[in-house]
C-alpha cells in the first residue's frame, strides 16, 4: 500500500489535487493507495486519533508520496509537525519515499524539495532521486480543478513507474 500525503492544511487545495492525481495514476496501475489530507486531520499533538492515523496512512504503507507546496520558501509547518510527532524510530527508516513540489511561481518549490529530503535523510528515509518540482500548478488544472496538463500527467507517470521499482 502506498500513502500519498497532501502536505498543507488548506483546504481545497492545489496540494490536495495533485495528490488525486497520483491516486488516479496508481488506481489505474492496480496499486492500492490512499490518500493522507493533512486539511483531514489533527496533527498537533500525539494523541488517540494521531495513533490510529499513524497506523493506517505511515506504519503500515509501503512506501509514502508526498506532494509539498511552497510555503515561505521552504515546505508547509503542519507537515513537518506531522513529522515530528510521529513515532520517528518506527515509521521513517528504510521507508521508501517520493517527493514532488508544487507552486504557483516558477520554481516548483525547489527549496522545499531540499528542506524536506535532508530533515527524511536524517530520520533514515529512503528518497527517490527523482522529486519532481512542478510550477505554476494552477495553470496545469481545469476548470473542475483536475490535473489536466497533459506533459505534466506524462511526467508523473514516469516518476511512478520509476518509484515502483525503487
Amino acid at each position: 500500500m502506498i500513502t500519498i500525503i497532501a502536505g498543507t492544511n488548506r483546504k481545497d487545495s492545489n496540494t490536495k489535487k495533485v495528490a488525486e492525481a497520483y491516486k488516479t495514476i496508481l488506481s489505474k496501475k492496480n496499486i492500492e493507495c490512499k490518500i493522507l489530507g493533512l486539511d483531514e486531520v489533527n496533527v498537533y499533538e500525539r494523541n488517540e486519533l494521531f495513533l490510529v492515523m499513524e497506523k493506517a496512512f505511515l506504519l503500515d504503507a509501503e512506501k509514502i508520496i508526498i506532494v509539498l507546496p511552497e510555503y515561505n520558501g521552504s515546505f508547509p509547518g503542519v507537515l513537518k509537525l506531522m513529522i515530528d510527532n510521529s513515532d520517528v524510530k518506527n515509521v521513517w527508516p528504510n521507508k521508501k519515499i517520493l517527493l514532488t513540489g508544487i507552486s504557483t511561481g516558477r520554481a516548483g518549490n525547489l527549496r522545499g524539495l531540499e528542506h524536506l529530503t535532508g530533515v527524511l535523510l536524517y530520520l533514515k528515509a529512503n528518497v527517490h532521486h527523482n522529486r519532481l518540482p512542478i510550477s505554476v500548478v494552477h495553470t496545469l488544472l481545469n476548470g473542475d480543478g483536475i490535473l489536466s496538463d497533459e506533459t505534466t500527467i506524462k511526467t508523473l507517470n514516469t516518476q511512478v513507474d520509476e518509484f515502483l521499482l525503487f
